[in-house]
């Protein structure tokens, strides 16, 4: 029997109910369903294959996303099977976004007061950290003979001058996703909802901003939108921050999906994303503009 079908038996609310079961495709880590019961739409997710290796913490993740669903920007947390290790979710009626879709006039200022209202939120389980992240995924990657972009473990002194350059102001830490691709937006016709907290910690604000303008692939226009509707205005020391994050946001989750193109059973091309990520990185940091944001984020 397929796991989605143990776990739709498992829910005793669910027992002599008309059950469809709808996979949803999208998912670049777990197996996503919308399951009715009785015509009622709910999500289903299903961890994926050694997902432990990414550093996915299922019950923090659970912990934050009832933490997230009370902030009033996630979805209700409605069942939780810990056998399984999967959470039954409020199934958000809404447009999934695209990055195409976010890149449209007034919508930076929309993910920026949806990401206020996560931060404003209660605290999450743990801490996250894309420094600390990354060491991580390169100990996986050397334990298992996983292949790195060429290059990667020279520029892992400059990695190292970005967290001293960020840690001479350390930002107070917030709740956050720290994965907002474009389709963990869904747009219920009032707000954006935030979805999918599997990497979610409290972390420093400007690498959420940092990592879903990169992920949005925004220009400074639009970067200095997101910043000033969130801080209220985009001064240099913030900017220079999150230009930095951008740059982490590349190094981290293009080791992480280095992993994914040797673990993942998804069909997607995980080598291709990694290695366009750490392209990208590279190129920030051999910037013109790199030194100038090392020393605008040290400012006061």
């Amino acid at each position: 029997m397929p796991i989605i079908e143990e776990i739709v038996q498992k829910i005793e609310d669910w027992k002599g109910k008309k059950v469809l079961i709808h996979p949803l495709a999208g998912g670049l880590t777990n197996t996503n369903y919308k399951v009715e019961v009785e015509g009622t739409p709910f999500f289903v997710r299903v961890p994926g294959a050694s997902t432990e290796l990414l550093a996915v913490d299922r019950n923090n993740e659970y912990f934050n996303s009832k933490a997230a669903a009370e902030a009033g920007v996630g979805p209700k947390v409605l069942y939780y099977l810990q056998d399984y290790q999967a959470m039954v979710l409020e199934f958000i009626i809404g447009k999934t976004m695209s990055k195409e879709a976010l890149n449209e006039p007034g919508m930076p200022v929309r993910m920026a007061q949806a990401i206020q209202k996560l931060h404003a939120g209660p605290r999450f389980l743990k801490d996250f950290n894309m420094f600390r992240l990354t060491e991580y995924y390169l100990e996986i990657c050397h334990e298992r003979a996983i292949p790195l972009p060429e290059g990667y473990p020279e520029r892992m002194p400059t990695v190292t001058k970005i967290e001293k350059a960020m840690s001479v102001h350390p930002a107070a830490t917030v709740p956050c996703n720290n994965d907002l691709l474009a389709e963990n937006y869904i747009d219920d016709g009032k707000s954006l909802r935030l979805i999918d907290y599997e990497y979610s910690g409290n972390n420093d604000p400007c690498f959420e901003l940092g990592n879903t303008c990169q992920e949005m692939q925004f220009n400074d226009a639009q970067i200095n939108e997101v910043c000033s509707a969130y801080f209220g205005a985009a001064t240099a020391d913030k900017i220079a921050r999150m230009k930095l994050n951008m740059i982490m946001s590349d190094v981290g989750w293009g080791l992480w999906a280095a992993i994914q193109a040797k673990i993942s059973k998804i069909d997607f091309d995980f080598w291709g994303w990694a290695v366009e990520r750490w392209n990208r990185a590279v190129g920030k940091m051999d910037s013109q503009d790199f030194e100038v944001w090392l020393k605008d984020v040290q400012r006061t």
